[in-house]
Protein backbone atom coordinates (compact mmCIF):
# COMPACT_ATOMS: atom_id res chain seq x y z
CA UNK A 1 0.00 0.00 0.00
CA UNK A 2 2.34 2.93 0.88
CA UNK A 3 4.47 2.09 -2.53
CA UNK A 4 1.02 2.56 -3.97
CA UNK A 5 1.24 6.69 -2.44
CA UNK A 6 4.61 6.79 -3.90
CA UNK A 7 3.56 5.56 -7.33
CA UNK A 8 0.10 7.94 -7.36
CA UNK A 9 2.14 10.69 -6.69
CA UNK A 10 4.74 10.18 -9.30
CA UNK A 11 2.28 9.98 -12.44
CA UNK A 12 -0.37 12.67 -10.40
CA UNK A 13 3.12 14.70 -11.04
CA UNK A 14 3.81 13.47 -14.32
CA UNK A 15 0.78 13.90 -15.35
CA UNK A 16 0.59 17.33 -13.92
CA UNK A 17 3.76 18.14 -16.21
CA UNK A 18 2.87 16.29 -19.40
CA UNK A 19 -0.44 18.68 -19.03
CA UNK A 20 1.69 22.20 -18.42
CA UNK A 21 -0.05 22.49 -15.01
CA UNK A 22 3.70 21.83 -13.45
CA UNK A 23 6.81 22.47 -15.31
CA UNK A 24 8.09 18.92 -16.42
CA UNK A 25 11.21 19.78 -14.62
CA UNK A 26 9.48 19.55 -11.33
CA UNK A 27 8.60 15.78 -12.15
CA UNK A 28 11.82 15.05 -14.26
CA UNK A 29 13.37 16.17 -10.22
CA UNK A 30 11.34 14.20 -8.65
CA UNK A 31 11.80 11.28 -10.91
CA UNK A 32 15.78 11.87 -10.74
CA UNK A 33 15.42 12.26 -6.71
CA UNK A 34 13.32 8.89 -6.32
CA UNK A 35 15.53 6.79 -8.53
CA UNK A 36 18.58 8.43 -6.39
CA UNK A 37 16.80 7.51 -3.44
CA UNK A 38 15.53 4.18 -4.33
CA UNK A 39 19.31 3.05 -5.44
CA UNK A 40 20.46 4.05 -2.14
CA UNK A 41 18.30 2.14 -0.13
CA UNK A 42 18.93 -0.78 -2.58
CA UNK A 43 22.66 -0.32 -1.61
CA UNK A 44 22.36 0.16 1.59
CA UNK A 45 20.15 -3.13 2.25
CA UNK A 46 22.86 -4.48 0.12
CA UNK A 47 25.59 -3.90 2.64
CA UNK A 48 23.39 -4.54 5.53
CA UNK A 49 23.40 -8.26 4.17
CA UNK A 50 27.17 -8.62 3.63
CA UNK A 51 27.64 -6.48 7.09
CA UNK A 52 30.02 -4.23 5.17
CA UNK A 53 29.22 -0.19 5.78
CA UNK A 54 26.09 0.94 5.45
CA UNK A 55 24.49 4.21 4.43
CA UNK A 56 23.55 6.90 7.48
CA UNK A 57 20.08 7.51 8.36
CA UNK A 58 20.48 10.76 7.71
CA UNK A 59 21.64 10.30 4.60
CA UNK A 60 18.66 8.35 3.52
CA UNK A 61 16.18 10.86 5.18
CA UNK A 62 18.35 13.95 3.17
CA UNK A 63 17.63 12.01 0.33
CA UNK A 64 13.89 11.62 1.17
CA UNK A 65 13.67 15.65 2.08
CA UNK A 66 15.39 16.65 -1.16
CA UNK A 67 12.27 14.77 -3.40
CA UNK A 68 13.20 11.02 -3.51
CA UNK A 69 10.89 10.09 -0.61
CA UNK A 70 8.51 8.08 -3.24
CA UNK A 71 11.44 6.35 -4.61
CA UNK A 72 12.26 5.47 -0.63
CA UNK A 73 9.21 4.60 0.06
CA UNK A 74 8.79 1.90 -2.80
CA UNK A 75 12.17 0.79 -2.50
CA UNK A 76 11.27 -0.03 1.51
CA UNK A 77 8.37 -1.85 0.29
CA UNK A 78 10.48 -3.90 -2.53
CA UNK A 79 13.87 -4.69 0.06
CA UNK A 80 11.29 -4.56 2.72
CA UNK A 81 14.63 -2.29 4.61
CA UNK A 82 14.09 0.24 7.20
CA UNK A 83 9.82 -1.00 7.44
CA UNK A 84 9.91 -2.19 10.93
CA UNK A 85 12.39 0.89 12.94
CA UNK A 86 9.55 2.83 13.94
CA UNK A 87 11.60 6.00 14.90
CA UNK A 88 13.30 5.48 10.99
CA UNK A 89 9.54 5.56 9.88
CA UNK A 90 8.47 8.42 12.09
CA UNK A 91 10.92 10.42 10.62
CA UNK A 92 10.83 9.16 6.87
CA UNK A 93 7.33 10.03 7.32
CA UNK A 94 8.07 13.63 8.60
CA UNK A 95 10.31 14.58 5.77
CA UNK A 96 7.94 13.59 3.12
CA UNK A 97 4.80 15.44 4.69
CA UNK A 98 7.54 18.38 4.96
CA UNK A 99 8.54 17.87 1.04
CA UNK A 100 5.17 17.71 0.04
CA UNK A 101 4.17 20.79 1.83
CA UNK A 102 7.33 22.67 0.11
CA UNK A 103 6.15 21.73 -3.03
CA UNK A 104 2.51 22.72 -2.53
CA UNK A 105 3.86 26.17 -1.37
CA UNK A 106 6.52 26.49 -4.05
CA UNK A 107 3.48 25.88 -6.31
CA UNK A 108 0.90 27.66 -4.63
CA UNK A 109 3.44 30.89 -4.94
CA UNK A 110 4.69 30.66 -8.53
CA UNK A 111 0.86 30.25 -9.38
CA UNK A 112 -0.13 33.70 -7.62
CA UNK A 113 3.44 35.69 -9.25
Amino acid sequence: MPSLIAVLFLTALLAAGLTGTVSLAVAAFYGAASAAAFIAYGLDKSAARRRLRRTPERTLHALGLAGGWPGALIAQALFRHKTSKQRFQVTFWATAIINCAALTAILAYVRTN
